[in-house]
């Protein structure tokens, strides 16, 4: 594991990051990409960590877009809207950043470990201001938020509860100057509250990537998922062929054991070839 750091001042330091109120005097990296990377055009997608579907597949394919045409995103690598920020990036041969509440030799949570190699080994980086040793605390996550508002452009929050960390990023965008864009959800639902209340406050509607991109100066571009070239992988598109299928149904029409389905999926979600949705697998590509 490759880490190094940069100090407030020095070259290399983002630039938009040093123009916030409090820029962590030091930050971390992982990752054998140029910090280059952190001065590019730049989304941070932001989220529930118990997301809905809905949010799942929206965060995912805003990434995805954002990433075809350019775009950094930005995220925490948490679980749910922040986790599909950074595979939707993937899938699109995109780069993404991925900023700790924890040491930069974490990987949080662990469950993410794979998540973060795969950011890593497509030229993005993982950032924290937080040197190696550090074990993540509940007041670190807040401080985090900062750091992904601050380095980007804008923020797009897809959903959220009240009174969640989210929020709290889309706060310090604000108190940034930057732009802040909300999904707008169902009113009846929870994880909606968040994301209807800043639309209240005057947030701009992120109904499509479109909106995203047009906050950055980007424009849209067509996304073609990749198929990964790999047989157990391909079986798989050819049962869902017929449309979306659980696990127990993929492994009987494909043969394959548990071990190998579970690789096979792994693959094709980081290729924006297939969405798995409460134990459901749908494909993306036409066949």
């Amino acid at each position: 594991m490759t880490c190094r750091s940069v100090r407030r001042g020095e070259r290399g330091y983002p630039r938009l990051l040093a123009e916030i109120p409090d820029p962590p005097g030091r930050l971390w990296v992982r990752g054998e990409a140029s910090l280059d990377v952190l001065e590019r055009p730049a989304v941070a997608i932001v989220g529930a960590r118990a997301c809905s579907g809905y949010g799942r597949t929206v965060a995912r394919s805003i990434a995805t877009e954002c990433g075809t045409a350019g775009a950094v995103v930005v995220s925490g690598m948490a679980r749910g809207i922040d986790g599909e920020a950074h595979r939707g990036a993937l899938a699109a041969g995109g780069i993404t950043i991925a900023v700790l509440g924890c040491g930069i030799d974490r990987d949080y949570p662990a469950a993410h470990a794979e998540l973060s190699r795969a950011i890593v080994s497509a030229g993005g980086l993982v950032v924290s201001e937080y040197e190696p040793g550090i074990e993540p605390a509940p007041w670190r996550f807040p401080a985090r938020n900062r750091i992904i508002a601050g380095l980007a452009r804008a923020t797009v929050v897809v959903e959220a509860r009240e009174r969640s960390g989210a929020l709290i990023t889309a706060d310090f965008a604000l108190e940034d100057g930057r732009e802040v864009l909300a999904v707008p959800g169902e009113i009846t639902s929870s994880l909606s509250n968040g994301t209807n209340a800043l639309l209240r406050l005057g947030a701009t509607p992120a109904t499509c990537a479109a909106d995203v991109l047009e906050s950055l100066g980007l424009e849209q571009q067509r996304v073609v998922p990749s198929v990964p070239n790999d047989p157990a992988a391909e079986q798989v598109l050819v049962a869902l062929a017929t449309g979306a299928g659980t696990a127990d149904e993929l492994s009987r029409s494909t043969g394959l054991g548990a071990s190998e389905l579970a690789a096979a999926l792994a693959l094709l979600e980081l290729a924006g070839a297939v969405v798995v949705d409460e134990g459901m697998v749908r494909s993306t590509i036409a066949r």
